[in-house]
């Protein structure tokens, strides 16, 4: 009785041994470099995590300091950020200011509220851009404070932007009530709309000074290139971050060529529950007059 042969082994030994010990050897190989290529792969990253959430001053302690310029600093700080987004550049500041700052500042304000006006473009009125912005408001400038806790922030915001003191307006603290809110806008002027400006609004900065309860997001609807331009500047769509107190966000208006980023669209949601209060500090790309 014949026994059947079972699949094609007879026809692998036609393969010949060369060629067996070639088809090994291509094999270990490919598997070799896979393994190496993940293995470097995997390191990189995990090096660069690392790196990214060293955040801790003391490690600054063992660095060599080399000799400042007249205007630079003899120590190492540090400042923690997230960058929440590229397309706008936004950027998050955890523990920017502390309660008690806060809590100073909102009680400087308070008194001195007035409803916010809003930068007219060629044509608009008052009156055809009423609930386009409807919280309170007041400007102070750091020599006003008596206190020295704005120019305590005003030096820190100054360190985290790498933009000069001089270069950044007064601080517009707001007051958003339930129902309050700011439709999308741009915080710099396009001249063809707001007519010839002597400077312009390279970034924002915005203090939280309390915790909003619900609403009250500063959102960019245009955020990663997703320019809508059937979009109703009253929805509250698109990248959204909620208040807390202490904590800051700096967002640029402007590429680095100097014109506006058309992403950088942004609006404070309406409050729904809770109030919220807010330091905004508008910095330019020339020295502002005193």
């Amino acid at each position: 009785m014949k026994v059947k042969e079972r699949g094609n082994w007879n026809s692998g030994r036609n393969l010949g041994l060369p060629t067996v010990f070639f088809l090994c050897f291509f094999f270990f190989i490919v598997g070799f470099f896979s393994c190496t290529l993940i293995f470097q792969i995997s390191s990189s990253a995990g090096l660069r995590q690392r790196m990214l959430e060293s955040t801790d001053v003391e490690d600054t302690a063992t660095l060599d300091l080399v000799p400042s310029g007249e205007s630079g600093d003899d120590s190492i700080t540090s400042i923690p950020f997230q960058v929440l987004s590229w397309r706008p550049r936004v950027l998050y500041f955890p523990n920017f200011a502390t309660a008690e700052q806060c809590e100073s500042i909102i009680s400087m304000a308070k008194a001195q509220l007035r409803p916010s006006k809003l930068a007219l473009r060629k044509g608009e009125t008052m009156e055809s851009t009423e609930g386009v912005r409807t919280s309170s408001g007041m400007f102070i400038s750091a020599d006003e404070d008596k206190t020295g806790i704005l120019d305590f922030i005003d030096e820190k915001i100054a360190r985290a932007t790498m933009i000069p003191r001089s270069n950044g307006e007064a601080y517009n603290v707001l007051r958003y009530e339930v129902g309050q809110k700011y439709n999308s806008h741009y915080d710099a002027f396009n001249p063809s709309e707001y007519g010839p400006q002597k400077s312009q609004r390279v970034a924002s900065f915005l203090l939280y000074l309390s915790d909003v309860e619900e609403g009250g997001e500063t959102m960019f609807p245009y955020e990663n290139d997703n320019l809508d331009f059937n979009y109703d500047f009253k929805d509250c769509i698109g990248l959204k971050v909620k208040p807390h107190r202490g904590d800051g966000i700096l967002f640029y208006s402007l590429f680095i060529n100097g014109t506006i980023d058309p992403t950088s669209l942004h609006g404070s949601c309406p409050v729904i529950k809770g109030e919220k209060w807010v330091a905004t500090k508008w910095i330019r790309d020339q020295e502002q007059e005193e």
